[in-house]
């Protein structure tokens, strides 16, 4: 199995993720994959109270891409992941695989209360045993200075917001434990996803993991813009971020879904 189809065999067989959309542009294969629809309006067929959130839009996504025609590995599936400013995508779910993470080319680091794994493309996902409004809870960073990655993310509109927790006990116990000390998550509102800043002590430089393009976040432009105006910003940990008008994702959206 090519390193694509190992990646969206493990999201689905793992850890139940849904194949959302695909397209095919030039060489590359793209697939999206997550919980519920994307789209930024209420779906046709959703309908209160008989339809559960996870059939309402606005439901965030993985976007695995793949090139054929590349010769450069960025990850060898059984190693480590290459780069360590992403500390693990955390997704709470009522129940995950490792026997399917295993399968599929998952590099297991720990199993003790969660889930600690090193996805066949190289990202690093945390699995926990819990109930999310949208499972795809949010993107862990780590951070040589937490002060001035949240300043970053301020002036992108992030605001600090209380820790996301998928189980009853918020962060006390080992099936879900709290966040280090000095850590600070920030989303652009309490219901969408967002990053977790966490502190980090190690002397080396925090080094960029390859496999992952670009954190996308959807915007409204104050002013009508086209995607010549979307534009991609780095953290201080080296994460990329990506901008990407309501217009813009919403067209794209469409014709891929």
């Amino acid at each position: 199995a090519s390193q694509q189809e190992s990646m969206i065999n493990f999201l689905i067989n793992a850890f139940d993720f849904k194949i959302l959309r695909k397209r095919v542009r030039n060489s590359v294969e793209e697939t999206w994959l997550g919980y519920g629809p994307e789209q930024l309006s209420i779906p046709d067929d959703f309908q209160i109270p008989v339809s559960s959130f996870g059939e309402y839009g606005g439901h965030a996504s993985i976007n695995v891409r793949y090139d054929p025609s590349s010769t450069s590995a960025l990850y060898r599936q059984g190693d480590d992941a290459p780069g360590d400013n992403i500390a693990y995508l955390q997704v709470g779910v009522p129940g995950y695989r490792i026997s399917q993470m295993v399968a599929n080319g998952g590099k297991i680091i720990d199993a003790y209360g969660l889930v600690n794994v090193v996805s066949p493309s190289g990202l690093p996902i945390r699995g926990i045993v819990g109930i999310s409004p949208d499972p795809i809870m949010f993107v862990a960073i780590n951070c040589k200075d937490v002060k001035e990655s949240r300043a970053f993310y301020e002036q992108l509109g992030f605001v600090e917001q209380e820790v996301p927790y998928s189980r009853p006990s918020k962060g006390t116990t080992i099936f879900e434990p709290a966040p280090p000390k000095g850590s600070c998550y920030m989303s652009p509102s309490p219901n969408c996803m967002g990053v977790l800043l966490l502190p980090t002590k190690q002397r080396k430089a925090i080094t960029p993991n390859p496999v992952l393009e670009s954190l996308n976040v959807v915007y409204k432009p104050s002013s009508e813009a086209s995607s010549e105006n979307d534009l991609t910003l780095k953290d201080p940990s080296g994460v990329s971020i990506a901008f990407q008008s309501v217009t813009d994702f919403s067209a794209i959206e469409k014709i891929t879904r």
